[in-house]
């Protein structure tokens, strides 16, 4: 800054107020120093403002997600960049994996960098160990799936409505003979997913103890494998529920090694880009990573600006959305 002073030819206090954009300077003078910073490829250090800044704000959040590699994680991520690059806020984004011990040590690594606050994708059985942090009023949002030995605002999709949803879908069709195809039982969302799918079932009058339930399958290659030995049983499953877009990708392929995907119903949890083109078109349980995203992105600003409300759980609708594959009937 004293470099920028000197060849702007006006004093630290003049550039301080230019490069925080306050009020104060002539447009003349403000030219002048905006020159000099680019001259000089001056850029402003928000970690050393911060500690002068009221509140020791550094304009950042940190966003925790299971991978940003998997389009939903993706979704959320623009959805929340976009909201706050309106206040100035920058955004650092990284992969869990979901791994608990990446989580801690990734919470660590954002709080070191002083952000903001945390939008976190909870992976270890407990959150406990924020709440140090969090009495010293950090904010944190939970996404996708709630905190466990902590309270705060969460965002989630009603993901045991959502799959009940697919279950009687299917059912509708004429299909008693289903299957479930499900992501590691350790996750929250993956559990209500199939508690859901299985308690709509057994409303429907027919014998969970019947339903095949294939978990673990946190990639494609496991779920395909898993497809091909439901298929291969003695009374194979006439529709599969697929949980999660990974999985749902692997018993895509699956089917069509078979020849079976028109044949076998499916219906997955997830939208996917082109899952209308397949063929037949992949019937899907939509979430709404957009609207999760924004209304993470609203609820992190008002509790940075101090909103005092109780923290509370925010469910969005899931979306049951027919294609083609969902609708395939049993066979005579």
């Amino acid at each position: 800054m004293r470099h920028v002073a000197a060849l702007a030819g006006v004093g630290l206090k003049t550039v301080s107020r230019v490069v925080n954009d306050e009020p104060g300077v002539s447009e003349a003078t403000k030219l002048r120093v905006l020159k000099a910073t680019e001259q000089l490829n001056y850029q402003v250090d928000l970690a050393a403002g911060s500690l002068k800044r009221a509140g020791r704000k550094t304009m950042s959040i940190g966003l925790l997600l299971p991978s940003v590699a998997n389009p939903f994680s993706g979704d959320i991520h623009r959805a929340i960049e976009d909201a706050l690059a309106a206040r100035g806020i920058a955004v650092f984004a990284a992969s869990l994996d979901d791994d608990s011990a990446r989580e801690k040590a990734l919470v660590a690594a954002f709080l070191g960098r002083r952000v903001d606050g945390l939008v976190l994708t909870p992976v270890a059985k407990s959150q406990a160990y924020v709440i140090p942090e969090h009495s010293r009023d950090l904010p944190i949002v939970f996404i996708d799936r709630e905190p466990v030995g902590l309270e705060a605002d969460a965002v989630v999709t009603d993901n045991a409505a959502g799959s009940a949803n697919a279950a009687a879908h299917l059912m509708s069709h004429g299909h008693t003979r289903l299957a479930y195809l499900g992501d590691r039982p350790d996750i929250q969302t993956a559990r209500e997913r199939r508690r859901g799918f299985i308690e709509e079932i057994g409303r429907a009058g027919i014998s969970t103890s019947t339903i095949p339930v294939r978990e673990g399958l946190h990639d494609e290659e496991l779920a395909r494998l898993a497809t091909h030995e439901l298929l291969a049983a003695k009374n194979p499953p006439t529709a599969i529920f697929s949980s999660q877009n990974l999985v749902t990708f692997g018993a895509m392929r699956a089917l069509k090694e078979l020849g079976a995907s028109n044949r076998i119903a499916l219906v997955g949890f997830d939208d996917f880009t082109l899952a209308d083109m397949m063929e037949p078109g992949i019937t899907v349980v939509a979430q709404h990573p957009e609207r999760i995203g924004k209304l993470a992105a609203e609820r992190i600003l008002a509790r940075i600006d101090g909103d005092p409300t109780a923290p509370k759980t925010y469910v969005v609708p899931s979306e049951l959305i027919p294609r083609g594959s969902g609708e395939l009937r049993p066979p005579a």
